[in-house]
């Protein structure tokens, strides 16, 4: 049976298969920099709890993929502690984005920004204190972390604009409700 791009699409499979897909290849282009608070916010944002854990674990497994198979990353035991520790604060941070989101706020816009700051700062803050068991304080320097938080600040946006512009079009259906953030919308 020969199914339309529009059926296939409204399928529940299809969002977390396309922010895997993302995160692949974004880990391809920032190794390191992979900005996994913003993939937990657009998770959070347009799926169900468990379906975001699962999504944001497939993002991290695709990550590690990329890492060991493309990148070169060392097979090294404070290298595979390191993508374990990583793996825990993404889903720690899906797990703050969704309480964020939950807390209906009626503006998009500030919901989804209160979500990615609450998950930027429980996903570094995490890494943070894996430091004192791992090593690598010196990556959590104030510059380097507001480093990585511009380098990530602009992903929320660009995968929940992206989001919202495919469930107006019809092109993608959610869970999500459009709030008067967008009062074109309603």
């Amino acid at each position: 049976m020969i199914r339309s791009f529009g059926s296939v699409v409204h399928q529940s499979w299809v969002l977390p298969a396309l922010l895997v897909a993302i995160s692949a290849i974004s880990s391809w282009e920032f190794a390191c920099i992979t900005p996994f608070a913003a993939f937990a916010v657009i998770a959070a944002y347009a799926l169900p709890t468990g379906a975001a854990l699962c999504t944001v674990a497939g993002v991290w497994l695709a990550n590690q993929a990329v890492g060991f198979a493309v990148l070169g990353y060392p097979w090294t035991l404070d290298t595979a502690l390191w993508g374990i520790a990583i793996g825990a604060a993404a889903l720690l941070a899906v797990v703050v984005a969704s309480a964020m989101l939950r807390l209906e706020i009626r503006n998009n816009v500030v919901a989804v920004g209160t979500a990615f700051v609450a998950a930027l700062g429980a996903y570094e803050g995490s890494l943070s204190l894996v430091t004192f068991a791992v090593g690598g304080r010196n990556a959590f320097t104030p510059a380097i972390i507001t480093h990585v938080a511009l380098l990530n600040f602009g992903w929320p946006a660009a995968l929940v604009g992206t989001y919202a512009i495919l469930r107006y079009t019809g092109t993608i259906s959610g869970a999500r409700t459009v709030s008067p953030a967008f009062p074109h919308s309603q």
